[in-house]
């Protein structure tokens, strides 16, 4: 992190000091939990859904904090206050101290941000731009999937005085929530990737996603440029919303007009993985193959490859750098290979209807005869997808038709919310011992544990709340062990 005096937090946040604060200690680092704080933190006492942070201010300091960032004045055993900058929201202050050092770089290295947003791919696509700057010099993205109000002030703190790129995924669960942090970081390109049905039941339909989601290029200045996938029309259309250049992705015969980066003959192996020629605005092409599986991937890989691009990294340098490239996150199209010889996919850190019907699209492909003749059992064990609002039975109606329709050989269905998945594929013609329900993880452990068998492919995939990532990891590990739970 870029150090930081207490009196400058001060000053950036307008927050009062407690008696006990120094204004001359030196803040080194800024995280909200307790047990990641070392010496030189500032602990952020936010308020949480399932706790509050000002119940673990005092186990911050023992561990080396310097300070907290508080909403009120919390107190020692001694009756003394805490040192702490008092706020009155502690999130939003978290956000004009990450302002104030996005601006610095930007005055010191004209360090570039980059802003991702979309319903499905942010992450992947975050890793693989994240993969080619770096080549080009230092750049900061997010852990994981830190894309909202806290996570972003996470990822910009992780910066230091030698950043020259800050690539910044933007996530959304209403309107105005992409305006605020691109205030906060005022990116000069951004990237959106499409428009799905995630979050509808928060945002109020998809229409409202796709005002959101808009909200990116609406930020973006008249000197910036707008990357946006030709193949989706609500975002091909935001065209309309920006003042900055305008350039297309995505995967096309020709080019599309005002083309960034474009793919063609874009294919997968007998293994999922991704074949494709990417198409330049030079004029120049190259063939990789992705380590990412399936061909839902092209959107992302011509996402990142053009907002790279567009930084100045030579196509060649791209193409290099892409060959081969797996995803940098876990819990996204992760492939293990068991030592009996049952493949696990473990894609279920998020999901909504178009990544699960990319997810086993995939999967169908992977089951398909090989070279020999002979085709693997496949099994989609799926999860709920949350977040959907009233459209969530009928989305998950629709998930149980589509494994049915796709030849998926056996499907577990797991939890309540995501049941009628498993009821639309008995009426689909799953019959017998082709489509399971079962009520928790536990049920589905012991029935995977039961039923599989060497040459198995199984793909996990629901949303993050479900935890079927846990249990992928589970059934994952258990084999490669040696043992069975």
């Amino acid at each position: 992190m870029i150090e930081l005096s207490i009196q400058q937090i001060l000053d950036i946040t307008g927050g009062r000091a407690s008696q006990s604060l120094d204004p001359a200690g030196v803040i080194s680092s800024v995280t909200t939990d307790s047990r990641e704080v070392g010496a030189g933190a500032l602990f952020v006492a936010k308020p949480g859904e399932f706790s509050d942070g000002h119940a673990f201010i005092d186990q911050a300091l023992q561990a080396g904090a310097i300070a907290a960032l508080a909403e009120r004045e919390t107190l020692t055993e001694q009756r003394q206050p805490h040192p702490a900058i008092i706020v009155p929201d502690a999130v939003e202050a978290m956000g004009l101290i990450a302002a104030h050092i996005v601006k610095f770089l930007k005055e010191r290295n004209d360090a570039v941000v980059v802003g991702i947003t979309g319903s499905a791919g942010k992450t992947t696509t975050k890793d693989l731009l994240a993969a080619l700057l770096s080549t080009s010099g230092p750049t900061v993205s997010p852990i994981g999937s830190y894309n909202g109000e806290v996570g972003v002030p996470l990822t910009i703190f992780s910066a230091t005085e030698e950043t020259k790129y800050l690539v910044v995924e933007m996530g959304a669960t209403g309107i105005g929530h992409l305006t605020y942090l691109t205030g906060m970081v005022k990116p000069q390109l951004g990237v959106v990737l499409c428009v799905g049905s995630a979050h509808a039941g928060e945002f109020g339909g998809v229409e409202n996603i796709e005002k959101a989601k808009g909200e990116l290029v609406e930020a973006l200045p008249a000197n910036g440029t707008a990357l946006l996938n030709v193949e989706d029309p609500r975002v091909a259309r935001m065209a309309s919303r920006t003042e900055a250049e305008v350039q297309y992705f995505g995967a096309a015969n020709q080019a599309p007009a005002n083309a960034a980066v474009w793919a063609s003959e874009a294919d997968t192996d007998a293994n999922g993985r991704l074949s494709l020629v990417l198409n330049f605005p030079d004029g120049s092409t190259h063939r990789i193959t992705s380590g990412l599986l399936g061909r839902h991937h092209v959107t992302n890989i011509t996402a990142a490859a053009s907002a790279a691009y567009v930084l100045g990294l030579a196509p060649a340098q791209i193409a290099a750098t892409l060959d081969g490239l797996q995803a940098g996150s876990r819990w996204r199209m992760e492939r293990i290979e068991r030592a009996d010889g049952v493949s696990i996919i473990n894609d279920a850190y998020n999901a909504n209807p178009d990544s699960m019907r990319a997810a086993l699209i995939t999967l169908a492909e992977l089951g398909l005869p090989n070279e020999q003749g002979v085709a693997r059992r496949t099994w989609a064990v799926l999860g709920s997808m949350l977040e959907l609002g009233p459209d969530s039975v009928l989305e998950h109606d629709k998930l149980g038709r589509l494994a049915v329709r796709m030849n998926i050989k056996k499907l577990v269905v797991v939890g309540r919310e995501a049941k009628p998945a498993y009821n639309s594929a008995v009426l689909e013609g799953s019959w017998g011992e082709e489509a399971h329900y079962v009520e928790d993880l536990d049920e589905a452990r012991q029935l995977l544990n039961e039923q599989l068998e060497p040459g198995d492919i199984v793909l996990f995939k629901s949303s993050n709340g479900a935890g079927l990532r846990f249990l992928g990891d589970e059934i994952a590990a258990e084999v490669k062990e040696g043992r069975k739970a």
